[in-house]
């Protein structure tokens, strides 16, 4: 890895460090999951755009003696801003969030992850109540196919398939070829949401070997 990194970069979570720093995680097309340093106190440029879901271009220095990473800069592209206005849509990015992070960025296939995640992103930005959730069940279905973890849902193992009806199994194989923009045309009653919530939220468990507490809020 250079001294100084630049790519597309996703900002997945910022946590207080120190006083006037903070702790960033990104998900970046080239170097996957970045854990860096933004210094700055609360009236800094950088610390307002190193924010949550934001999305850009960023500029990331290595210091390759103590293994640190320092942002220097983030033109964003991509605020969101609107996700922050509904609970539903936050806590529905909260699990995207942790989903990625947990399985370290999708494991190798970083520009397919961060286009599923910036898609999924961008449909949150201003979907309703009912649409948040399903947006967060459509991630976890094509993050399953990302990592390779899904049977075709014809030939799902009893196991899986387990308790999952004809409805949510429906669904998931619709929006197998469509965009995340277009999940509000699919209609989805509430019985088989739940059941196509858990069908993914278990392929991916079973290969995490853990729940994510985010899972419980979408």
């Amino acid at each position: 890895m250079s001294r100084n990194i630049n790519c597309q970069a996703i900002t997945l979570r910022v946590n207080q460090s120190g006083e006037s720093n903070r702790q960033a995680w990104f998900l970046t097309s080239t170097e996957g999951i970045i854990k860096a340093t933004v210094f700055g106190g609360p009236k800094s440029r950088l610390r307002s755009h190193v924010a949550p879901f934001h999305e850009g271009m960023i500029w990331i220095y290595h210091n390759p003696i103590k293994d640190t990473f320092k942002v220097t800069d983030f033109d964003v592209k991509h605020f969101r801003t609107g996700i922050r206005e509904l609970y539903e849509r936050i806590m529905a990015a909260n699990a995207i969030a942790e989903t990625i992070l947990a399985f370290h960025g999708g494991g190798g296939n970083w520009s397919e992850a961060s286009g599923l995640a910036a898609a999924v992103l961008d449909a949150l930005d201003s979907a309703d109540r009912d649409t948040s959730s399903r947006l967060a069940i459509y991630f976890l279905w094509h993050w399953s196919g990302i990592l390779g973890l899904r049977h075709e849902l014809s030939f799902a193992s009893p196991s899986s398939s387990q308790g999952t009806g004809a409805g949510a199994l429906s669904w998931l194989k619709k929006i197998d070829s469509l965009s995340a923009s277009e999940i509000k045309r699919v209609s989805l009653d509430s019985a088989s949401r739940e059941e196509a919530k858990y069908f993914t939220q278990n392929i991916l468990s079973d290969a995490l070997g853990k729940r994510l507490s985010g899972w419980d809020d979408i």
